[in-house]
């Protein structure tokens, strides 16, 4: 297999390399968590405090859904964010996911990928340079290139998380603590 981020036959090039920058990372995921049981998917790590993969795949699920919508200029529709969120819990935390399955996670997370790269075919690369708000009360910018950029980053920071798990879970069954 070659890897590189081929720009998209229907996106501008700058747009399409960055889109495939995101495609690559949502290929790694499905990789990195095939084969997973139910049990692995809801595991919290041996002190079970960690948060599981299926939180994990949920939040990036609830997280690029909503830069979705703002590069695409609209507000996240309440139907939506029922459906996929809330990002956090009334403690501050990723909210309790269990007993979901991975097929369920995975798809829901396809359904954004495939609302991304609907908005990103809608993109010119000069629309990259438009700037976005986020955060609480939309106190921080960024420009829909880096917006698009960090939804990759921020599906492989939580990946290396999602191997940690599958890598205690694995002692955790061989009583290696």
């Amino acid at each position: 297999m070659i890897y590189d981020l081929q720009g998209q036959a229907n996106m501008s090039p700058v747009v399409g390399m960055l889109y495939s920058a995101v495609k690559e990372n949502s290929h790694r995921l499905t990789c990195i968590t095939d084969g997973m049981s139910q049990e692995e998917v809801d595991y919290k790590g041996p002190d079970n405090k960690s948060n599981s993969t299926a939180q994990l795949i949920k939040h990036i699920t609830y997280v690029d859904l909503n830069w979705v919508y703002r590069i695409k200029e609209q507000p996240l529709p309440q139907s939506l964010s029922e459906k996929y969120g809330p990002m956090i819990d009334e403690n501050n935390q990723l909210p309790m996911v269990k007993g979901v399955s991975l097929n369920t996670l995975m798809y829901n997370y396809e359904q954004v990928l495939n609302m991304l790269e609907a908005a990103c075919t809608q993109l010119i690369d000069a629309d990259l340079d438009k700037v976005v708000n986020f955060g609480h009360d939309n106190e921080k910018q960024a420009t829909i290139r880096w917006v698009i950029w960090h939804m990759a980053d921020h599906s492989r920071y939580h990946q290396a998380h999602i191997n940690q798990l599958r890598k205690w879970s694995t002692l955790n069954k061989g009583g290696i603590r």
